[in-house]
Parts: C-alpha cells; structure tokens; sequence
C-alpha cells in the first residue's frame, strides 16, 4: 500500500465539474480583474471568519505584508517598531515584518503545542513592542485570555497570520465576542495556496478585519495606492485577487467544513492509535475547534522515522525544518537564543491528513508507526 502525503489532483478531482463551471463563468464574463467574483467571495469569507470586512490579495504573504503597511499608512505603526512573533513558524510570518520595516521579537513556542508560548509574552514587551503577530500554527488557534490581556494591558495591535487555521476557533472569545480565527484579532492574513484546506489552483489570499479604515487603506494599497480610479492616496502595489482565484474559492467554500471535520476524524484516530514511545503526538486543548491542516509529531530519530515510513510506502514532510532566525537571509538573528524552535526544527514530522487519506490509511499509518523502533 501507498499513502502519499498530498495528492493535490485527487483533491480536486470531486470537484472539477463545478471548478469548471466557475472558470468558464469568469471567462464569460469578460471581467478579469475584480468584479461579482471577487466581492461574492469576499463577502462570504467576511461571513465565514465573522468579520465586518474582507478584502481579496494575491497571497497569504502579501496579505501580512498589506497589514502591517497599511497600519504604518494609518500612523498606528511607525518603521522600527517591533513586532513580537513566534520563532516557530514559516518564514513569510517574518518576511512580511522585515519587508515593511518593522523589527520581530522572537517569543518561543510552547513545546507541546507548537504555538507561540503565551505565557513568555509580557516579558518580551518593551516600550518599542507595539503589536503581536499570533500564528495559528497547523491549524490550531493561537489565542488565549493571556494573549488578549497583554494586547490589552499595552495597547498592543493583534495580528492573526491564519494562513492555516481557516475555520478554526479559539477557546476563548475574542473582544468582539468571536471564536472564529480571523476576528480574534485586529486583523488577519489568509493565504489559499492550493495545499490549504480551503486552497485555490494558484495564489491567492486575503485580509479580515473589522475595522473599517484598515480595510479602505489595504484595498487601495492593493490596487496601486488608489481609492478610485486614477486617484492614488498610496505610494501602492498590485497585489489584486485573480477573479478566476476568487470563482474557484467561492465555488469550493461550502465543502470546507466536511473537509474540516473529516481532517478531525483522521486527526483523532492517530492520537488515539499512534502509541510509540518513541513518538510525541501534538496536545491540543480542544481538537473539534482545530482544522488540523497539519498533523505533526515530534521524534528525537525524525530523519531515522522519516526514512522508515518512507520505505513503507507512507509519505511525510516536514513543517518546518529551519526556524526562520536561522535561514541565510536572517543572518542577523542567528545568534538568538531560542532551542525550543531549533529542538522542534529537529524533530516535527507531519503525516498525511487531508481528504486524500481515509480514516483506514490513518489507522494504517499509525500501526506502521508503532512498529518503528529507533
């Protein structure tokens, strides 16, 4: 038997009839840059992730990237300022602080779940520190009644990089009162890459708020700096939503949440099954609110297990293997401290856990697991 980690064609494939009926809609419709697909699919993710608006981008990057300029434009951010983000996460996380000039402050992650550690927050503020980059890390939503009361306590703006936890909830509510990722905070970045839970044939992404200013400045940042045609109040860039992107996510949106659940099916029968001690399983306070876009354990032989699953015919990958302080183009901050990210850089392995894998391959795959032996 073969269990391949992601199969991005048999994804797709329940769905190639209506994806096809929505490309030939936009190219019927002779609109190829915004239009009806474009707001359709933006006011039903605004209604999804329970925030006022919701404004579509090229990519889960440029939507940090939006943010974070569009604050600086506001005057609630200056060039300089820090940002506290977690050391364990993709590297776009932090290249969409740097690129606007803002300064990360590396928090380690807790070494069980993954996220950032909330406890280590406040002693990381300083009088630079003006806002919180929270990433909802594999799925798994990174907000917590510590994080809200720091934000609170120092004023700090709270950005929620969700690339991966659409449709997730927190345990705790949000100020507005939502438990839904992407309006915990101030503002939330999305990204739709085709291996997302919710994943387009391309690029594409996009930002919530509910804050109507921010939503206005990141609209027009977007599109070249202007609020109208030819009237541009940002030096901007082009970072629109293909209307083609937009058709395609708005057709597959109403199956996200089977695709979810079935995510937290396969999730709960390896951490009820997979039982090697060799092997740590991810600890998740309340698995139904998670949407599992990954599933990672840890294992002190990761390369020696990797290799092992590999030969018996499971496919994994590995997210991430070099915390962003340590990549080249961070040369700077190598000489942080920070082993909890470096330790779990060494050690995550992620298994196969989307639609391409039924709830029998799961089980599978953790009888394989339990006879590793390191």
């Amino acid at each position: 038997m073969r269990y391949p980690f992601l199969d991005l064609g048999k994804l797709n494939a329940p769905y190639a009839d209506i994806i096809k009926e929505a490309a030939c809609r936009v190219v019927d419709s002779g609109r190829y840059i915004g239009g009806t697909e474009v707001a359709e699919f933006e006011k039903a993710l605004a209604e999804l992730s329970q925030s006022e608006y919701a404004v579509g981008v090229s990519n889960g990057l440029d939507a940090l990237r939006l943010i974070f300029r569009a604050y600086i434009r506001l005057g609630r951010l200056r060039k300089g300022d820090g940002v506290i983000v977690p050391a364990n996460t993709y590297i776009a996380s932090i290249l969409a602080v740097t690129d606007c000039g803002l300064t990360p402050v590396f928090v380690e992650p807790d070494e069980h779940t993954h996220n950032l550690d909330t406890k280590l927050l406040e002693t990381a503020v300083t009088q630079n520190v003006k806002a919180i980059l929270t990433v909802h890390l594999y799925g798994r939503a990174c907000y917590d009644k510590t994080l809200a009361d720091v934000a609170a306590k120092y004023g700090l703006i709270v950005v929620e990089d969700n690339a991966q936890a659409i449709g997730a909830e927190s345990a705790y509510a949000s100020p507005r009162g939502t438990y839904r990722t992407g309006s915990l905070g101030d503002a939330a970045a999305f990204s739709f890459y085709p291996t997302k839970n919710l994943g387009a044939l391309g690029d594409a992404g996009a930002v919530t708020t509910s804050d109507p200013q921010l939503a206005a400045a990141v609209r027009a940042l977007a599109n070249y700096g202007s609020d109208r045609r030819y009237h541009n109040i940002y030096e901007g860039l082009n970072c629109r939503l293909d209307p083609m992107q937009a058709a395609i996510l708005r057709t597959k949106m109403p199956f996200l949440a089977e695709e979810n659940a079935h995510r937290r099916r396969l999730a709960a029968i390896y951490s009820a099954e997979i039982s090697n001690p060799a092997v740590s399983k991810p600890l998740v306070d309340s698995p139904d609110r998670a949407v599992w876009h990954q599933y990672v354990i840890t294992c002190d032989k990761r390369d020696e297990l990797a290799a092992y699953l590999t030969d018996n015919g499971v496919g994994t990958d590995i997210h991430y293997p070099v915390p962003p302080h340590l990549q080249p183009c961070y040369e700077r901050y190598a000489s942080l401290q920070l082993p909890v990210a470096e330790r779990l850089a060494s050690s995550v392995l992620s298994l196969p856990i989307s639609s391409c894998t039924s709830a029998d391959d799961a089980s599978a795959i953790a009888s394989i697991i339990n006879r590793f032996s390191k």
